[in-house]
């Protein structure tokens, strides 16, 4: 799989991360959504600040092209990518889940930091003629209160960000009023006793 993230560039505010509007091609998403939509194991999975749908892409395997999501080679590439954007070193291990949310549902403010876990985060975004409308806004926070919003990023589909997770990493996604909202999410680990360099 070709994801285009050589140009991303660093934004250290509220927290460390990155935002690339056009990564996948047109014919790509396509490809991916008519999977997600028609096909995809998904399972309702509700905890105490969201509920979604979602399903590993480690877990069985799948057809093509979506097993090149997962693939040894993508997988490889971006953590490559990654490490070297964050100045830091990231274990061989990484996650990789599907995400849909539809109309109702939505993902408060939290941070995703659990001492010993993920270092670092990648979503890619998929959906269909997504606007302002649909909500499901992606929002970066400077702190864990709402009035403390520091950045909106819309889903825009073959749309990629990244992010540092820490205490600091406040991020939610705003309630979906429309459509169905996709996200690829790979999760990454560090190989230096989870300690991320400054």
């Amino acid at each position: 799989m070709c994801m285009n993230i050589d140009s991303a560039v660093l934004d250290h505010a509220p927290f460390k991360h990155f935002s690339i509007v056009e990564a996948i091609d047109s014919e790509t998403q396509n490809q991916y959504l008519a999977w997600f939509e028609e096909s995809a194991p998904w399972q309702l999975v509700e905890t105490d600040f969201y509920e979604q749908y979602e399903f590993s892409l480690l877990q069985q395997d799948f057809p093509e092209p979506i097993a090149q999501l997962a693939s040894a080679s993508t997988l490889n590439n971006l953590r490559q990518c990654i490490a070297s954007l964050f100045n830091t070193t990231l274990s061989a291990k990484v996650d990789v889940t599907a995400h849909k949310l539809i109309p109702g549902q939505t993902i408060r403010i939290h941070n995703d930091f659990i001492p010993g876990e993920e270092t670092h985060r990648v979503l890619i975004q998929l959906n269909r003629n997504w606007n302002d409308d649909f909500g499901g806004q992606l929002m970066l926070f400077s702190g864990p209160e709402p009035d403390q919003l520091s950045k909106i990023i819309p889903p825009q589909s073959g749309s990629i960000q990244g992010f540092a997770i820490s205490p600091d990493s406040h991020h939610a996604v705003s309630t979906v009023h429309g459509g169905e909202r996709f996200t690829i999410v790979y999760s990454f680990f560090s190989d230096t006793g989870n300690e991320q360099r400054a």
